[in-house]
C-alpha cells in the first residue's frame, strides 16, 4: 500500500515538475520577446470627453459660452427670449464644437 502511495505522489511529483518547466520556459519565451520587441510610448487616452480637447479649447468653449450667455441676459429683455437663447446655445455648442475645432483637415 505504501509502495503504491509512493509511487503515485512520485508520479504527481513528476507531473508538476513538467507543468512547471513548461511556464518557466514559456515565461522565459515571452520575457525574452519582449525585450527584443520595441516599446512604443504610451497613448493618452481620447476615450473621455474632456481628453479630446486641449486644456486651451475647453478653456475658450466655456469663455465664449460664458460670454454668449451673459450677452443674452443683459442685451436681451423678455425673459421668456433670454431662456429661449440660452437653450438653443445649450443644444447647438456640441454642433458648433465639432465644427470649429474638428481635427480633421
Amino acid at each position: 500500500m505504501s509502495k503504491e502511495r509512493a509511487r503515485r505522489r512520485a508520479e504527481r511529483e513528476a507531473v508538476a515538475a513538467r507543468e512547471k518547466a513548461v511556464a518557466a520556459r514559456r515565461r522565459r519565451r515571452r520575457e525574452a520577446l519582449r525585450r527584443l520587441k520595441p516599446t512604443l510610448p504610451r497613448r493618452r487616452r481620447t476615450g473621455t470627453l474632456l481628453a479630446r480637447r486641449s486644456r486651451v479649447e475647453r478653456t475658450g468653449i466655456v469663455a465664449l459660452t460664458v460670454v454668449a450667455v451673459a450677452a443674452a441676459w443683459f442685451l436681451v429683455d423678455p425673459l421668456g427670449l433670454r431662456l429661449v437663447l440660452i437653450v438653443l446655445l445649450v443644444l447647438v455648442l456640441p454642433a458648433f464644437v465639432v465644427i470649429a475645432l474638428g481635427r480633421r483637415t
